[in-house]
C-alpha cells in the first residue's frame, strides 16, 4: 500500500478519537470521575480535570464525527460499531493515562511525554479490533503522526487559553 494512502487512511480512522479526546477541554467541568476520591496508595485516581460532562461531551462528538465518516466513506467500511467504539476506546485510553500519571506524582495538567500524547490512540486501536477494520501499518501510522499533531493542537489550546501548559 501507498504511504500516502496509508497515511490518509490511518487520519480518517483515529479523526474520531481525535474529536473525542479534544473535546472535553471545550466541554468539561461538573462532577469529576472519580468523585474526589483517591485510590488505594492515597493519590487522587484521575485528578480534577476528568469529569463526566467532558467524558460524555466528548463521546458524543466522536460519536457524530464517526456517523459522519460512516455517511461519506460508507457505513461497510465505517460501521456505526465504528462511530461508538472509536471515541470510547480514545477516552478510555485518556483516563488510563491520567490514572498511570497520578500514579506517578505528576499533577492534571502536567507532562509525561510519549503517554500524553498517545495514551487516547492506544485505546482507540484496542477497542477497534474486534471490528478488524485497520492492520497493522495504519494502527502504526496513527501512533506515528498523532503525536506532533497532539502537541500541536496543544500549543493552539494554549494559545487560545483553553489549556494552562502549552503540551
Amino acid at each position: 500500500m501507498d504511504i500516502a494512502l496509508i497515511i490518509v487512511e490511518a487520519f480518517k480512522f483515529i479523526f474520531p478519537a481525535y474529536c473525542a479526546n479534544g473535546t472535553p477541554v471545550l466541554a468539561g467541568g461538573g462532577t469529576k470521575m472519580d468523585f474526589g476520591k483517591n485510590f488505594v496508595d492515597g493519590k487522587r485516581i484521575f485528578g480534577n480535570n476528568k469529569t463526566f460532562r467532558g467524558f460524555f461531551f466528548g463521546w458524543g462528538v466522536g460519536i457524530g464525527v464517526g456517523l459522519a465518516e460512516g455517511a461519506i466513506f460508507g457505513f461497510q467500511n465505517y460501521p456505526i460499531l465504528f462511530a461508538l467504539l472509536i471515541p470510547l476506546g480514545a477516552l478510555l485510553g485518556d483516563l488510563t493515562g491520567a490514572f498511570i500519571k497520578r500514579r506517578l506524582s505528576i499533577a492534571p495538567g502536567g507532562l509525561l511525554p510519549i503517554v500524553d500524547q498517545i495514551d487516547f490512540v492506544v485505546g482507540a486501536v484496542v477497542f477497534s479490533l474486534p471490528l478488524a477494520l485497520i492492520g497493522w501499518e495504519v494502527a502504526m501510522t496513527a501512533l506515528l503522526i498523532t503525536p506532533p499533531i497532539h502537541l500541536f493542537t496543544n500549543f493552539l489550546a494554549y494559545k487560545m487559553k483553553l489549556k494552562r501548559n502549552p503540551w
